[in-house]
C-alpha cells in the first residue's frame, strides 16, 4: 500500500458530450466512479475525490472535497488535490477512465524520486489525467490559474519542474494497446469500453 502518494480521482466534470452524468455510467458491473475508486483504494492508503463546486454531493467511501477555485477545469481539480493532500505526491486520474491498471500506475509512482511530474507521452500526445504530481508543482499551478492559462499540459514546459515521461516502450509488456488511457466522453466511447470489457477483461479489474 502506497503511503507517500495520495490517489486523486477528479469527478467534477459536467459531461456535456455524454449528455448525462458520466460518474454513474455502468461498465461491467460497476459505475465508472466505482471502478476508478476501487483501483485507487487498492493502491493508495489515502484517496481523495475532487468535485466541482456546483456538483451534486457524492456518497462514496473516500474523502470528497470541492474545488477550492471555481471554473478552472481539470487544472482546478489538480490544484485542489495538491492543496488538500497530506502526502508529498498525488496520482491523478479522471473518473471516466474504466481500464485503470495497477501495474501501469506503478510505472508512474516508481519514478517519483527524480521527478515532479510523471506523465505519459504516447504517440506524441501527453496524458495529464493519468499522471503523478509532486507538491513542488503547486506554485506553478497557482501561477497558471492566475494567468488563466488552464491547460495542464503546459506545466511540462516550466523550467522549475522535473518531468519524466512514460512512453510506449515502458508500457510494452503491461498495456501495449494503451487501454489504461481510454476515456469515456461520448456514447460511442461508452460502447467501445463495454465492447472491450466484454472481449478481454483488463488485468486487475473486477
Amino acid at each position: 500500500m502506497e503511503i507517500e502518494v495520495t490517489g486523486v480521482l477528479l469527478a467534477g466534470g459536467n459531461s456535456r458530450r455524454m449528455g448525462e452524468d458520466k460518474r454513474y455510467l455502468v461498465v461491467g458491473e460497476q459505475t465508472l466512479l466505482e471502478r476508478g475508486l476501487a483501483v485507487l483504494r487498492s493502491l493508495f492508503q489515502q484517496v481523495l475525490v475532487v468535485i466541482a463546486q456546483d456538483s451534486p454531493p457524492l456518497d462514496v467511501d473516500a474523502r470528497v472535497v470541492r474545488d477550492l477555485l471555481p471554473d478552472c477545469g481539470s487544472l482546478g481539480g489538480l490544484h485542489s488535490g495538491l492543496t488538500e493532500a497530506t502526502t508529498p505526491y498525488i496520482f491523478v486520474v479522471a473518473c471516466d477512465m474504466p481500464f485503470l491498471d495497477p501495474a501501469v500506475i506503478a510505472q508512474f509512482t516508481s519514478r517519483r524520486a527524480t521527478a515532479d511530474i510523471v506523465m505519459a507521452k504516447l504517440a506524441g500526445r501527453l496524458h495529464p489525467m493519468h499522471a503523478l504530481y509532486g507538491k513542488r508543482c503547486l506554485p506553478v499551478v497557482e501561477q497558471m490559474i492566475r494567468a488563466r492559462q488552464l491547460k495542464i499540459q503546459d506545466m511540462v514546459s516550466h523550467a522549475s519542474l522535473r518531468v519524466h515521461y512514460v512512453t510506449e516502450v515502458d508500457l510494452l509488456t503491461i498495456d501495449p494497446s494503451g487501454r489504461s488511457f481510454h476515456n469515456v466522453n461520448t456514447p460511442a466511447d461508452l460502447a467501445v469500453a463495454r465492447s472491450l470489457l466484454a472481449r478481454v477483461p483488463p488485468s486487475g479489474q473486477p
